[in-house]
């Protein structure tokens, strides 16, 4: 007896979504397949943003329906365009109405098959077709995301070469035609500094610097114009900035650093000491010393200086964070002075330069290093967890665009001709040896943030938002991820047995973190708890994290002597030597600088189609405990953005960077 399926499908909303092609159809299920069905109504069936319906019948039911084959061929005369195919649903013949979620282009003669969409692990399946399938899923994806090493010492990638050799799933849609946009030239016309381009001159005057910077200035840049030089906003920066990641509670002065309490007395409070004060927890260390023994290069036929400074700070009575003493490299001696806020303006002025510099070279390494773990956590996921594993389920919306976005970086921005190479002191070679030395001191606490802030010694320093707002975040993906986590294992039995979960996190291991154990990242779960915080802290690095770290460049270092990427004095021996045209002689010529300010404006630009934390327009779970767990998630979410835009009402450089709205759910840019 006849049986009669009624289907229906969704193609995509996004811009060309649709296709004028011929989609076909089959049905698979327990008890047999149906005949290949086109997908044919009544005028045109795939346009964007469209449900249509459509009926295929077969000569006797299918049992249970397990998967469904969609193939796409091209429609005779018509150019060929690829097809986004959202959601296809079936109603059984015995009423059923089961869900498969694709949400991925299709490309003429591509044949997918999709299975129903219920997260299931390979412990419960039950049907020897699922499990080919998931076995055929893997080993496909295993072909098509192998690793590859950029460069040796660095995290491992996918090898595409070209955003265009990226399987169209993982590619940007047609909105997000970065392809193009993506380089130096497009942003420094935005930024209105092509001109500058050409010009290989030292800055002649500040006024020279103003008149370039002002007409793509920001609220915040304008700011930090005006204040880059004032003591409490150099210690501001360190906070909330747009590298909040050197400071750390200092409770005995390193053997290298040569202050002493006399040196600092004047700019503690009266009756107190450096000793004391270090016991209340009141001084604090940024330290650079990655930056020693880096190799330098020339720009513009000119040599390129770096320093490594370690900078002393000090908490005062009314919560202000100041620095009390900066020396410039790490070896103490004779023509390495301690530089103290009592000398001369451009002595001090230059000191606090210098660390400017080192620290946007450690914001750098650590932007870059931390998104290409996205891509590791990606790459592993596609390899390792098939598309019908919870875990797959709940971390493919966190991947979205990262292998496009990742491939354009590695080409554009860094290696030997890129952006970043340029304009910073240290170039191609220095960074690579920059970003191998975060990684080796890279730990799985320091990717946790409540372990980082506390391993720092920052629990209670005040007007620290990054903190504030970073741990509020933890806590909500924290609480999210447990809810799902426990939903699909609800014991630790259930986790020793996910093969495919074992893989995926054995890969992380291997490939993201070169399997050195030092970094204490898990190399397997043992437990459900396991699980819950390494889901948080992949979700938090490639979401919040990110933010943190990419979203104020432009803000921090569009006024560029606030960042400057590379120094063309080395830093001072000596002190009293300084005067006004010290700090236009140091800073980066006029093409570096923007250069340098390109690359953040790329960085820092919002994406044209942001998809925001907890936000998921693509339902991959289709079941409602799920999706009632993500509008829980998204209401927190909600309240908290209201919360943080309140209390940016009240300050004079507002925290934007880890308020949901604005926050990416994936490295996406």
């Amino acid at each position: 007896m006849e049986a009669i399926y009624d289907v229906e499908v969704t193609t995509g909303s996004m811009t060309h979504a649709g296709t004028f092609d011929n989609i076909f159809i089959t049905l698979i299920g327990t008890q047999g397949v149906s005949e290949r069905a086109k997908l044919d109504s009544y005028g045109r069936d795939f346009k964007t943003g469209m449900k249509v319906k459509y009926k295929v019948i077969t000569r006797f039911t299918l049992a249970n329906l397990l998967l469904i084959r969609l193939e796409k061929d091209n429609l005779m005369f018509l150019p060929e365009n690829d097809w986004f195919c959202s959601l296809v649903n079936v109603r059984t013949p015995e009423k059923d109405v089961i869900h498969f979620p694709c949400y991925r282009w299709m490309a003429e003669g591509e044949v997918i098959e999709l299975r129903e969409a219920k997260a299931t692990q390979i412990y419960e399946e039950k049907y020897s077709q699922l499990k080919e399938h998931r076995k055929n899923e893997l080993k496909l994806n295993k072909q098509v995301y192998q690793w590859t090493e950029f460069k040796t010492g660095l995290p491992q990638h996918a090898f595409f070469q070209e955003p265009l050799s990226l399987p169209s799933v993982v590619r940007f849609s047609f909105t997000k035609d970065m392809d193009s946009a993506f380089n130096c030239s497009t942003a420094l016309g935005e930024i209105k500094m092509k001109k500058l381009v050409k010009k290989t001159d030292q800055w002649v005057q500040m006024e020279d610097m103003k008149s370039a910077f002002w007409s793509s200035r920001t609220a915040v840049s304008e700011y930090v114009q005006l204040h880059w030089m004032d003591d409490d906003f150099f210690g501001y920066q360190l906070l909330n900035g747009s590298n909040p990641m050197m400071l750390r509670r200092c409770t005995e002065l390193p053997l290298n650093f040569a202050v002493t309490n006399g040196m600092v007395q004047p700019f503690l409070e009266s009756g107190t000491s450096l000793t004391l004060e270090m016991k209340q927890g009141n001084i604090f260390l940024c330290d650079y010393k990655r930056l020693a023994d880096l190799p330098t290069q020339f720009i513009n036929g000119k040599q390129q200086y770096v320093a490594a400074p370690l900078c002393l700070l000090y908490k005062n009575q009314v919560g202000k964070l100041l620095p009390i003493a900066i020396q410039l490299q790490q070896q103490a001696s004779e023509d390495n002075p301690v530089f103290l806020p009592s000398d001369s303006e451009y002595d001090w002025q230059l000191a606090k330069l210098c660390v400017r510099n080192a620290d946007c070279l450690e914001h750098q390494a650590s932007f870059y290093l931390r998104t290409h773990l996205a891509e590791t956590f990606t790459v592993s996921l596609m390899r390792n967890l098939p598309a019908a594993h919870p875990i797959h389920k709940l971390l493919v919306p966190h991947t979205r665009y990262t292998l496009q976005i990742n491939t354009l970086i590695r080409n554009r921005l860094l290696g030997p001709v890129g952006a970043v190479t340029q304009s910073t002191s240290i170039g191609d070679e220095g960074m690579t040896n920059l970003i191998k030395k975060a990684l080796s001191d890279l730990t799985y606490s320091s990717l946790c943030l409540p372990e980082d802030i506390s391993d720092r010694g920052l629990q209670s320093i005040p007007n620290f938002f990054y903190r504030d707002d970073g741990l509020r975040l933890w806590s909500f993906i924290n609480d999210f991820v447990r809810s799902m986590v426990e939903f699909y294992y609800q014991s630790d039995s259930d986790v020793q047995q996910d093969t495919e979960l074992q893989d995926w996190i054995k890969e992380i291991f291997i490939h993201g973190f070169l399997e050195q154990s030092s970094t204490g990242i898990p190399q397997c779960f043992s437990t459900v708890e396991e699980v819950i915080k390494c889901v948080t802290m992949v979700i938090f690095t490639v979401s919040a994290q990110h933010s943190a770290l990419r979203a104020g460049q432009f803000d921090y270092g569009s006024w560029f002597p606030n960042a400057p990427g590379s120094l063309k004095q080395p830093p001072p021996t000596s002190k009293g030597s300084s005067d006004k045209n010290t700090l236009l002689d140091i800073l980066p010529d006029m093409n570096t600088s923007a250069y340098l300010v390109s690359v953040f404006w790329l960085l820092s630009k919002p994406s044209s189609d942001l998809v925001p934390l907890g936000q998921y327009p693509e339902d991959y779970f289709c079941q409602m405990a799920p999706q009632k767990k993500i509008r829980d998630f998204q209401a927190e979410l909600s309240f908290f953005s209201e919360s943080i835009n309140d209390r940016n009402k009240g300050l004079q450089v507002p925290y934007t960077y880890m308020c949901p709205d604005n926050i990416s759910n994936s490295v996406s840019i």
